[in-house]
């Protein structure tokens, strides 16, 4: 240091530094004093800069000790530094001399005991619960028998080979097991990213999505499972699409993910039997359920048949429903004959009654009150009326008649030209025509003759040229020649649908 020191002013023998000497003195010192040191205390004032640099207060009931985390330190510690939180952290002391002020420089932070784990235990509780977290309408239900089963745990622990062996035993399910480090400073952020994972796989991919995650631990104490008490890893298990089941620790170990998750497992061996059935007691399930179903099958149908026999015997006979109708024609049958005699009768009665009242007197003043009436309606009839009523219907039906005639005779024509015309296109489209540009048509005795393979068979082959048929077999024309008509030909047997073939 007395290279530091100027000359002593006279009538003075203490030595004079600058700020910035005295400043990098006192840090030398206390550096010197105090390497790396463990302070017990409670934290006060938490601060973390936008830069990431982590800024709290370790206190006690007289002293304050201001802390600071770098950025690149925070990602170790293996707990993040609470207000009202008892911890012991570790670091060095240096100073700050621009505010002449001296501080610690924290490189990790663990909790003072079981105290004030619990503490911080209850507060985090609380604040998730308030959240409204442990609902339980937001717990949903686990699949009954899950295709995959996602795994969240050490794949070195004896946890995976309990599990694996429980769901062999009750039922064989596909398992993906996503390690993770289940202890530590690393252990909540990649239990977190694990559950987030097996939620962001897609259904059906090349790596199927689990219907169902496990997180699975052994038993510990509460700094082992402390982990599983961060807020990141129950926000994560509150988040989760895909039902979960908590399995961390023993029946008596209690985490955050348990009141987050959607069923809690004493032990991860009770998470594998929760997860899946037994599969051969389904099966006797099914088989008794099957032989139910066949007895009560069988006891219905004879219920039913037993029913029907009952209703069969309370209906008559067909023989019997019968028997009255027959004797009632049989009745009336025998009653027609007298009762036509006795209708007759009494309709000749009738008539000679009403005969016998009619006599000629009475018949002839009766025509002469009709004569009478009809000379006397004659008289009151008009000639010219009737006779001008005649000329006027006689010229409307002259009208009628001269109109009907042209009428008939345009229709006539129309038909008369369609007919032409459906005769000149059967003209284009019969087979004659074909027959006048070379072609020839091949028959026999059993029908037309298109291939050489029905020629070499065939009896009685003869060629139809456009002037006549030409008989192979007798090698002379066997019918005169055919004249072309502008009428349609008639259809002829090959030919049942009037139209002749080119072949």
């Amino acid at each position: 240091m007395s290279d530091l020191l100027d000359e002593p002013t006279p009538g003075q023998n203490a030595p004079e530094f600058s700020v910035s000497e005295i400043s990098g003195e006192i840090k030398k010192t206390l550096e010197g004093s105090f390497g790396r040191v463990r302070v017990r205390g409670e934290v006060g004032r938490v601060f973390k800069a936008r830069s990431g640099h982590l800024y709290y207060d370790i206190k006690d009931d007289k002293s304050v000790l201001a802390c600071t985390t770098w950025k690149g330190q925070v990602a170790g510690l293996s707990v993040v530094p609470e207000e009202g939180l008892e911890v012991v952290v570790t670091g060095r002391l240096t100073a700050f001399g621009a505010q002449s002020k001296y501080n610690m420089n924290v490189e990790e932070v663990a909790v003072a005991g079981k105290g004030a784990l619990m503490a911080l235990l209850e507060k985090r509780k609380a604040q998730l619960q308030a959240e409204g977290l442990f609902a339980a309408d937001r717990k949903k239900p686990l699949p009954f028998l899950p295709h995959v089963i996602g795994v969240v745990t050490s794949p070195s622990g004896a946890v995976i080979r309990d599990i694996l062996h429980r769901l062999r035993d009750r039922f064989p399910r596909k398992v993906l097991v996503w390690p993770v480090a289940v202890q530590g400073q690393n252990c909540a952020p990649e239990v977190a990213r694990a559950i987030k994972g097996f939620n962001q796989m897609s259904p059906g991919g090349s790596l199927p999505r689990p219907d169902l995650i496990i997180v699975a631990r052994g038993g510990g104490a509460i700094e082992d499972l402390w982990g599983f008490n961060e807020e990141i890893v129950a926000r994560a298990a509150a988040d989760s699409d895909i039902p979960l089941i908590s399995a961390v620790g023993h029946e008596t170990d209690t985490t955050l993910i348990d009141y987050v998750s959607d069923l809690r497992a004493p032990t991860p061996t009770a998470a594998a039997e929760h997860a899946v059935p037994v599969r051969l007691e389904l099966l006797a399930w099914s088989e008794s359920q099957g032989g139910r179903m066949t007895q009560a099958a069988t006891r219905m149908i004879a219920m039913r048949r037993q029913r029907l026999d009952d209703l069969s015997r309370a209906l008559p006979r067909a023989e019997s429903l019968l028997d009255t109708p027959r004797q009632r024609l049989d009745r009336t049958a025998d009653r027609l004959p007298t009762a036509l005699i006795a209708g007759v009768q009494r309709r000749r009665i009738i008539l000679s009654d009403r005969t016998a009242s009619l006599r000629p007197a009475v018949l002839r003043n009766m025509v002469e009150t009709r004569a009478n009436g009809l000379r006397n309606l004659g008289s009151r009839l008009s000639v010219r009326p009737i006779r001008r009523d005649i000329d006027q219907k006689r010229s409307r039906l002259n009208d009628l008649l001269r109109r009907m005639d042209v009428a008939h005779r345009s229709q006539s024509e129309q038909r008369r030209t369609a007919i032409a015309t459906a005769g000149r296109q059967l003209d284009i489209l019969s087979y004659k025509s074909t027959l006048a540009r070379g072609y020839a048509v091949v028959r026999s005795k059993e029908g037309l003759v298109t291939t050489q393979a029905q020629a070499a068979q065939a009896t009685g082959l003869s060629v139809e040229f456009a002037d006549g048929i030409y008989d192979l077999n007798t090698a002379k024309p066997a019918a005169a020649s055919v004249k072309r008509s502008s009428k349609p030909s008639k259809p002829s047997k090959a030919d049942p649908e009037g139209q002749g073939s080119l072949f």
